[in-house]
């Protein structure tokens, strides 16, 4: 089976983006029985969204976790909602910066996460992840590829399990901040997403 995990490029003032670190680290990762594809997204309202609609075509995932930055998050953040919205607080790393715009024009207003949400919760908490069931996924790049993905699936009409998740800053951006930031350590970053990846190959296998 194969399982697609994405992440993202720094952008802004962020010279670290956790989840470009947990998706070059499970790049060499082996998961049984588990095709499992990385992918590092740009930061770019027109790249990224062409970038997941071309891989999903092309290699057909079973799964997908998708993961990206939320600075101001104290816990990881399990997705539930992609909206469908443009409105951007800051430009893109291409400069542009999009306010009131629709991601797809006449597309639904929003689309629910296919991953076990429900089910991860406790299996994260268990292993003392900090971790939370979250309702917006903000307007930003992030939403956007969600939202992206989720039309893409909902258009083949598979029955592909799929998500984002916010993950909070590295320590390490966290310590060269000027204000006061939330953090999370790469390791725990790691350890959710392993868990993730694990209990959806479980799962596939059962079904």
């Amino acid at each position: 089976m194969k399982i697609l995990v994405t992440g993202f490029e720094p952008f802004s003032t962020h010279s670290v983006n956790p989840s470009q670190k947990i998706v070059e680290a499970l790049s060499t990762d082996k998961f049984l029985g588990v095709d499992l594809q990385t992918l590092v997204l740009p930061v770019d309202h027109v790249r990224a969204p062409g970038i997941i609609t071309e891989t999903i075509r092309k290699d057909q995932p079973d799964a997908i976790l998708a993961f990206g930055l939320a600075s101001s998050r104290f816990k990881i953040g399990l997705e539930r909602v992609a909206i469908n919205l443009m409105d951007f607080k800051i430009p893109d790393n291409s400069g542009t910066q999009i306010v009131d715009q629709l991601i797809v024009e006449k597309g639904p207003a929003a689309y629910f996460t296919t991953l076990p949400a429900r089910s991860l919760l406790p299996l994260l908490q268990e292993e003392g992840i900090p971790v939370e069931i979250s309702l917006t996924a903000g307007s930003y790049l992030c939403n956007l590829v969600f939202y992206t993905m989720m039309h893409e699936i909902s258009l083949q009409a598979k029955p592909i399990q799929a998500g984002f998740i916010h993950l909070p800053a590295l320590p390490e951006e966290a310590a060269k901040s000027d204000k006061t930031l939330p953090s999370l350590s790469l390791e725990l970053d790691l350890n959710a997403a392993r868990i993730m990846i694990n209990y959806l190959a479980q799962n596939l296998r059962r079904n």
